[in-house]
Formats: structure tokens, C-alpha cells, sequence
């Protein structure tokens, strides 16, 4: 005898809420300006995390310091990436202008 399937109204509302942010996010992501406005908040978001750098270094890039070049949004540089220097890279590890630690 199959027993019937009680959901409490928690988990009902997380499940419709997940479903609207699903259905939300993907009918703002039907238009190529919904997929660039998606893209545009995705990067903001991960930039103010610390997830990704606000500005990806040039050639001829060069800064007098770490904070010049956390301040362009360029840091940290990687070894091998315009803008990077020995002298930037504290710890030697191939990482220069790395983000302050707590």
C-alpha cells in the first residue's frame, strides 16, 4: 500500500521560490540585453567578492605599487601578465599584489 507524500509548507515555499528564480532569471535570460544585463551583475557581483579582477592587466601596464594597481582593479598579477614584477610579488610564489588576508 504506497503511503501519500506530506511536504510542509517550508519546503513547499522553497521549492516554489527556487522555481520562480529559475523561471525569473530565465526569461530575463531569453533576450541578448537580458544574457548582457545577466553577465554585467554576474561580474559586479564576483568583483566585489574578490572572485575576479574589476580590470584584466594590458601590455604596458606598470605601477609603481601594489596599491596603484589594486586601486586600476588590476590586482593580483600573475607572473607572466603585463604589469607584473619581482619586486611586487612579497612571497615569491608567481603571485604579486595578492589580496590582504585576515
Amino acid at each position: 500500500m504506497p503511503t501519500s507524500l506530506q511536504l510542509s509548507p517550508v519546503t513547499i515555499l522553497a521549492a516554489a521560490g527556487v522555481l520562480g528564480v529559475t523561471i525569473g532569471v530565465g526569461s530575463v535570460a531569453w533576450t541578448p540585453q537580458g544574457r548582457e544585463k545577466l553577465a554585467t551583475t554576474a561580474k559586479t557581483l564576483s568583483v566585489a567578492a574578490g572572485l575576479q579582477r574589476a580590470r584584466e592587466p594590458r601590455e604596458g601596464d606598470f605601477w609603481s605599487g601594489c596599491n596603484d594597481a589594486r586601486s586600476a582593479g588590476t590586482a593580483p598579477i600573475y607572473r607572466g601578465e603585463p604589469g607584473y614584477r619581482p619586486e611586487m610579488d612579497g612571497d615569491s610564489d608567481g603571485i604579486a599584489c595578492e589580496p590582504y588576508r585576515d
